[in-house]
């Protein structure tokens, strides 16, 4: 099957230098950059959005060592202090 791509003229200038420093046709480089995209985003390495986010949570501290059991209490102090 063809495909034909419009890009932007920088595309084109780095894909010619990339061509000549690999020994490949453009549309050899172009095949290889689909697939490597079509195969990062496959069924074969899917991500929930939890594991996407999994690295930020329970990274931060509030400075708090009762926040669990006076949560309550603190947001009462916070939105009483934001009205005044």
């Amino acid at each position: 099957m063809q495909l034909t791509v419009r890009m932007p003229d920088n595309y084109t200038e780095k894909l010619d230098t990339l061509s000549k420093k690999m020994g490949l046709k453009r549309s050899d480089i172009v095949r290889l950059a689909l697939k490597q995209f079509l195969e990062a985003d496959s069924e074969k390495n899917p991500q929930s959005p939890f594991q996407k986010v999994r690295h930020l949570l329970g990274r931060t501290e509030s400075g708090l060592k009762d926040l669990g059991q006076s949560h309550r209490r603190y947001l009462i102090q916070k939105i009483r202090k934001g009205s005044s």
